[in-house]
């Protein structure tokens, strides 16, 4: 839904708006000590959605045990991107 100054209903405005991109607030998952996850919904210029993710996890103080972590977390990351771009994917139309 977009507004009469054109932003659309989500977006934060202000400083987080820039170079035609519209912007919303942050959604933050925080686990204090550990991990922490933000995520901002972003429309750019030409009209194109985004999600836009930062995620940042404590690594374990062994260099094999920091290793795992990363690898376990590359492949989680890789299926939820996957299924959030297969889900976005137009649907083929069937013919009558």
């Amino acid at each position: 839904m977009n507004r009469r100054d054109g932003r659309t209903g989500w977006c934060a405005g202000g400083h987080r708006c820039n170079l035609g991109e519209h912007r919303s607030t942050e959604i933050v998952i925080d686990i204090a000590g550990r991990a922490r996850a933000v995520l901002v919904r972003v429309r750019t210029a030409a009209g194109r959605e985004h999600a836009e993710v930062r995620v940042r996890v404590a690594l374990a103080a062994g260099e094999i045990a920091a290793r795992r972590q990363m690898v376990g977390l590359l492949v989680d990351l890789r299926h939820a991107v996957t299924r959030a771009a297969i889900t976005a994917r137009p649907r083929p139309r069937r013919s009558s």
